[in-house]
């Protein structure tokens, strides 16, 4: 067996992961053309690959590693429960001590009456759970034909064939097909949709848009709408204020169950704990994930109301995983919210970098090429465009710009995402304000260069 390790020659390694490793989200075909690039180490908002380059993270790994990299803690509270007990289930009338108090501070930390926990290895999985959930809910209050879940396009809510239903990507819903019963409504992009509208006023339109879809469909029919707080994946569209006061109106109007899917904005990223406190709202299903382990360990999970776990515990709910509420796991997270809670890692996100980094961030509408930038706590995007002042797209195929100005930032040493022609962020919480000067500092000259290319390709003009 060759033995490998991160001393081998960079292009061994690359052949050998091209020869083995199926990565997600990729055309594997190009990793031949041109490899992975290979992550050996990190230590708190770095990276390093294998030629020795220090990489600044400004995506947190997928949006996960809040706390940072290298903290010693959590390996060694991993250890510490590998040695004790590396595994057992909660099937069958068992339980540990991990997943006992993990649940327990979970209550402590969730808003209202969110105080129980049905634990999954990722936010995947979470969803998937959420939907079977929802279904058995209203079908034990006798009413199996509630059974509908509501969503919004261009929504990301995991890779599942459940989760990627929930989700509103026609590009993954084309690859394998969807589960039925899923309906999607337009998202709260103001920047692409809005057109001559007002924020407020769009806001309040796309609100609407679930309850003529609850009308149109039977109000005996739905049985719950999901959403993220903020659309992560979906490219950070931050709503206009005047989009979740409605949208919680028309959810307690018809009685239909709120869930909201924090895998992304959960744990410090928007500013507070959870985004449902940075929106104003109080759901009855929170998906968790990411931020609860800060990536060091696979685990995801619903967090659900006193009356919908009341009502799903009355009978057998046949639905579980091999590794729900892993003892490691569940270790390691309760590690990382203590660290996240003594060091005061989620107020000095909120308080003092947060801030900061608004006014940087806001500051790259500067640019030529940024026509917006929005941000709440440590996610942000900024949207690229041709003109300003009408909002426009490139004249080429959406998200080749996005994909330039990405190619550039890896060039910088910065990883920064694009989703179509908008690119985002979304820092470790434990950033500095150096840190973030360094980031603005990349982005600002990736635009740059960028630019020269679009400029040069004849892209620099509105569609």
């Amino acid at each position: 067996m060759v033995e490998i390790s991160n001393h081998m020659p960079t292009a061994e390694l690359q052949a050998l992961d091209a020869a083995h490793h199926m990565h997600p989200f990729s055309t594997q075909s190009g990793f031949a053309k041109k490899g992975a690039r290979v992550i050996t180490r990190a230590q708190g908002t770095r990276l390093w690959d294998s030629e020795g380059a220090e990489i600044l993270d400004a995506m947190a790994g997928l949006w996960c590693v809040n706390i940072g990299y290298g903290r010693d803690e959590l390996a060694e509270a991993a250890y510490r429960q590998m040695k004790e007990l590396p595994y057992y289930n909660t099937f069958f009338q068992t339980t540990h001590v991990p997943v006992i108090a993990l649940s327990q501070r979970l209550a402590e930390l969730a808003p209202g009456d969110l105080n129980h926990v049905f634990y999954a290895g990722s936010g995947s999985e979470a969803n998937d759970t959420n939907i079977r959930m929802a279904r058995f809910y209203w079908a034990q209050k006798g009413k199996p034909g509630k059974n509908i879940i509501i969503s919004r396009k261009n929504a990301y809510h995991g890779s599942t064939l459940g989760a990627m239903s929930l989700g509103g990507m026609s590009g993954m819903h084309a690859q394998g097909g969807v589960v039925q019963n899923v309906h999607h409504i337009d998202q709260p992009n103001w920047w692409s949709e809005g057109g001559d509208m007002s924020p407020e006023d769009f806001g309040i339109e796309r609100a609407q848009q679930l309850e003529k879809a609850i009308l149109e469909l039977g109000e005996d029919r739905v049985a719950a709408f999901i959403a993220e707080p903020i659309q992560g994946a979906g490219g950070v569209i931050v709503p206009p204020d005047s989009y979740w006061p409605e949208l919680k109106r028309i959810c307690d109007k018809y009685e239909i169950l709120l869930i909201a899917d924090e895998v992304i904005c959960g744990f410090g990223r928007t500013g507070n704990w959870f985004g449902s406190e940075t929106v104003g709202i109080q759901p009855h299903i929170m998906t968790i994930a990411k931020g609860l382990s800060s990536g060091y360990a696979p685990i995801g999970g619903s967090i659900v109301c006193d009356e919908v776990a009341e009502v799903v515990g009355g009978d057998e709910f046949n639905h579980g995983y091999t590794y729900a509420g892993h003892p490691v796991s569940c270790a390691v997270a309760l590690e990382n919210l203590r660290i996240l809670d003594e060091e005061g890692i989620v107020t000095r996100a909120r308080e003092e970098i947060a801030p900061y980094l608004k006014e940087k961030f806001e500051g790259l509408t500067e640019h030529p090429m940024v026509g917006e930038a929005k941000i709440v706590g440590l996610m942000g995007s900024i949207a690229l465009t041709p003109h300003k002042e009408s909002r426009a797209a490139f004249a080429t195929d959406a998200g080749t710009v996005g994909y330039m100005v990405r190619e550039r930032c890896f060039a910088n040493n910065l990883i920064m995402r694009h989703v179509g022609d908008r690119m985002i962020i979304s820092p470790p919480l434990v950033i500095s304000k150096e840190g973030v000067d360094l980031l603005i500092a990349r982005a600002w000259q990736s635009l740059d260069e960028a630019m020269v290319q679009v400029k040069a390709d004849g892209l620099f003009k509105p569609a």
